[in-house]
Order: structure tokens, then sequence, then C-alpha cells
């Protein structure tokens, strides 16, 4: 089956990560923070998109051929689609990012292809943008997109913030406790949550530096971003 594949790095990549029992795993499961079905390969920003946000979450699985109420449908050619995976996942992803495809044959017509994406040590990762020529535009903030619950969304800013600010190549973390800090911990001991926006106004000050001192406290572990039908808010680490 796999000789069919057109690239030779397209082949060495098909391995035997996903078995058939485990993809029937994924689609009894049904689409969730680290599982995405799609019928056949759309388009490859949006491909792009989902892509990026499980790399910048937790990692996970786009299994091709399968339906959103996880019908099996299957796909005719995975030799084309695995050549738009690849092509996606290099040229409009920043940087690239990481994937594993498995081909599961269905029938004898049809196929199933599982995209194996692990969490990533290079966030964030972000759109790459073309324009009508082919050229790739030059974005000053680029978009990134994060996994929450079955959806992929746009990452805010801060969540970007986190992001870069724990790569390996990120400038040491330098945090003060000071009044600030404190009424924000008071605050949340008594109400549990706040947004960026709150903590602004809890201490007079302005949205940016509100949102830089919650960024370095989630980098510090001492608080946590959280992200609920596109709203964010902070709570206390446990």
């Amino acid at each position: 089956m796999y000789d069919r594949l057109l690239d030779p790095t397209l082949r060495d990549q098909v391995v035997r990560r996903v078995s058939r029992r485990k993809l029937e795993e994924y689609i009894s499961e049904g689409e969730g923070l680290t599982i995405e079905f799609k019928r056949y390969f759309t388009s490859g920003e949006k491909i792009a998109k989902e892509m990026i946000a499980l790399a910048n979450t937790k990692g996970g699985v786009i299994i091709f051929g399968v339906d959103d109420d996880g019908s099996i449908v299957g796909i005719h050619s995975e030799k084309s689609e695995l050549e738009e995976i690849e092509h996606t996942s290099k040229f409009l992803c920043d940087p690239p990012v990481d994937v594993h495809c498995d081909v599961i044959r269905i029938d004898s017509r049809n196929d199933i292809v599982v995209v194996t994406i692990p969490e990533s040590a290079d966030k964030p990762h972000t759109l790459v943008e073309y324009d009508a020529s082919g050229e790739r535009k030059k974005v000053i903030n680029p978009q990134g997109y994060v996994r929450v619950g079955s959806k992929s969304l746009h990452a805010s800013d801060e969540v970007m913030k986190v992001m870069r600010g724990r790569r390996k190549d990120a400038p040491p973390l330098e945090i003060a406790f000071g009044h600030n800090e404190k009424a924000l911990f008071a605050y949340l001991h008594k109400y549990e949550r706040i947004t960026v926006d709150e903590f602004a106004d809890l201490v007079n000050i302005s949205k940016h530096r509100a949102s830089k001192i919650l960024v370095d406290l989630v980098r510090a572990g001492s608080v946590l971003i959280h992200t609920i039908e596109m709203r964010e808010f902070y709570t206390l680490a446990p």
C-alpha cells in the first residue's frame, strides 16, 4: 500500500504509529482537545490552523476520512492527501509543525489518514500568509492558534507571550512581588478568578502593564491562565 506514495520522504513518514484498534478508539472518543476529524483535506490555511493549534496545546491527531459525527467515509487518494499535509506543515506553519502520518486501509478503495502531531517544544507556531503572487507576506504579529475543547481558536496576546516566555531561548524571568501582585493575590484568594481588564482596574494601571504582570506570573508558575468560550481569565496556581 505504501509503495503508491510518490515522495520517498513521505513514505518514510508512514509508520505504524496508529493501529486499527487505536483508530477505533479515537473515533469512539469523538472530537475534543486532542482529536480533530476531517472528511477530506479542505484548504491549506484551514488545516494549518488545526496543526498549529494542536502543536501549541497538547498535541493530538487530525483524522482525514472521518466526518464530524464520527462516520467513516474514507478518502480515495491518500498520496495527494499526504502531499498536501506535508506542504501545509512545512510552508504554512512557522516554525514548521512536526507531523507523522499513518495510512489505514478501510476497504479496497478507501483509506483513512491519521496525522499525529506532538506537543511542540518550539511554541508558538503561527500561520504563514502569502499574497496573490505567491510571495510570503511580512506580518508584524502573525496569528497563532490554540486548542480549546474541540475548537481551534485564535491565541490571545497573553497566551502568545506565555508560550514565547517558555521557550529555551527566552530571556531569564525577572519578577518582583510588590503592591500590585499582593493586591492580585488577595483578590484571587477571595474571588478565585480575574481578567486582564479587571486587574488593571483593581490596581489602577494600564491594560498593557496588567497583561505583562499576569504573563510573568504565569511563567513563574504562580498563576494559571484559562480560556473558555474565547474569554480568558486567571486563577491562582494550586
